[in-house]
């Protein structure tokens, strides 16, 4: 099977420790994605998101600077889970937010590359102006 990379840059308004809240507090995950999040803030911890239908297990956590999980779809290849890293810094008052999934499947790439803009920086962005 063939793998590719997803890698966004962006700037948010708002802290890096904001940004980590956002993606690592389970009530803060759930309001800005709309879909309920169960997340483990320990390292070896796993986390479901959007009801279940994507989780995981936190590889590395470094409070408000990076977050490294693996993350598996429902409807990916039995046992596959790629890797998600969060590079959180501060940058002017705002945060530069490096992101990288490595090891999505090929034909799963268009979907979740314009699914992390629409279900995530949309209204992660949307989230830190309120």
């Amino acid at each position: 099977m063939e793998y590719k990379t997803v890698d966004h840059t962006l700037k948010l308004a708002g802290s890096p420790h904001q940004v980590y809240e956002l993606l690592m507090d389970s009530e803060k995950h759930s309001a800005f994605t709309g879909g309920e999040a169960k997340i483990s803030r320990e390292v070896g911890g796993n986390f479901t998101i959007m009801g279940g239908g994507l989780g995981g297990k936190n590889l590395d956590l470094v409070k408000d600077r990076m977050i490294v999980q693996s993350w598996r779809a429902g409807d990916w290849p039995e046992g596959h889970h790629s890797t998600v890293t969060f590079l959180l810094e501060e940058e002017e008052g705002e945060t530069q937010l490096s992101f990288v999934q490595a090891g999505v499947p090929a034909d799963k790439y268009e979907s979740i590359n314009d699914g992390w803009r629409t279900y995530y920086w949309v209204p992660m962005s949307k989230a830190l102006e309120n």
